[in-house]
């Protein structure tokens, strides 16, 4: 078993953590201030508006905030909140579940995937299928005691901003507003609950290095006092600030498949404090694995040739997980 971050503190950062000179965050020359990924407000009552805004967002950043989501921020808080607890239990009680195999379905684990990376990063994470819920949650952590009822009821509520978020998308592509949900059949949904310790030298090493998506749709709900999430855009990093009460939404490769290429899922990444621990919870909805994936028929023309190949979501899955987080960019190996 690997050492969990979140059962030592550390006054230096062990060598496993340290990435080469070459590798590391430069956090000097990230775009910290004065710069915000768009925000999309759904409570707006020209939806016209909002598939325009959304349809920008997604060809631009790839990245978007929403408020007015639909979610009380009651169930938010409270969602933060047990997350913390779990990992404050005692390091026993976090074995119970710990595993370093990618296949397991629920999972308490550190770094990305320990087997194969040769430089650690600065995460434990807990991984949790959510779809179908009365599958699943009976397997998930019992204590903190109210774990599985906060959860269990934050994934529903995130399941249907998600396939609102579809619609959406579906309409601001020009296809009808069911066309992303049925195309990529009975979804799946998993979560993980991030935890980044504290970090005596955040300038060495990452809590993830950039990378995208492999699913759909991720929504993320982040931690408003401590900032960690930066995105790409533009040839330069941008720290993401949430705004109070907002939701962070980032398509997945399978969107920018699906847009045929339009769309874009873009480089992320995540970088830790020196004196606060920082905790996000993302929440990914991912195509049925054995549909047939890839450009939509209708964004296929004589002068926007398909720029991907049709594939399942089992194959690229595999493929995801077979090389390291930070390499090319997955979908490149799917090109026509």
């Amino acid at each position: 078993m690997a050492e969990l971050l979140s059962t030592t503190v550390h006054d230096t950062v062990p060598v496993k953590y340290v990435r080469p000179e070459s590798q590391r965050p430069r956090l000097a020359e990230v775009v910290a201030a004065g710069a915000r990924i768009p925000v999309v407000d759904l409570a707006c009552p020209d939806r016209d508006a909002v598939v325009a805004a959304i349809g920008d967002a997604c060809r631009s950043h790839g990245f978007f905030q929403v408020l007015n989501h639909g979610i009380d921020a009651g169930l938010t808080a409270a969602v933060m909140a047990v997350g913390r607890d779990f990992f404050r239990l005692p390091a026993e009680e976090k074995a119970k579940l710990y595993s370093d195999d990618p296949a397991r379905k629920i999972r308490l684990s550190t770094s990305f995937n320990v087997r194969k990376e040769t430089v650690h990063n600065w995460r434990d994470y807990l991984r949790l299928h959510c779809h179908p819920l009365d599958q699943f949650v009976p397997d998930w952590p019992s204590n903190p005691p109210d774990f599985k009822e906060i959860m269990s009821a934050y994934c529903k509520e995130v399941r249907e901003l998600g396939f609102r978020l579809y619609a959406a998308i579906s309409a601001s592509l020009g296809l009808e507003d069911g066309h992303i949900e049925r195309t990529l059949g009975e979804q799946e949904q998993h979560m993980a609950v991030n935890f980044y310790p504290p970090c005596p030298s955040p300038e060495l090493t990452y809590g993830l290095p950039a990378h995208t998506d492999p699913n759909a749709l991720t929504i993320l709900l982040m931690d408003e006092d401590v900032a960690g999430l930066q995105v790409l855009n533009a040839g330069r990093w941008v720290a993401v600030n949430p705004l109070p009460g907002a939701l962070v939404v980032n398509l997945g490769d399978q969107l920018q498949a699906l847009s045929n290429g339009e769309y874009r899922s873009v480089w992320h990444r995540a970088v830790v404090n020196a004196d606060q621990e920082r905790l996000s919870v993302a929440s990914f909805l991912c195509p049925c694995s054995d549909v047939a994936l890839g450009p939509a028929e209708k964004l296929v023309t004589e002068d926007t040739p398909a720029v991907y190949r049709s594939y399942t979501y089992d194959e690229y899955y595999r493929k995801f997980w077979s090389r390291n987080l930070d390499q090319e960019h997955c979908l490149e190996l799917f090109r026509t």
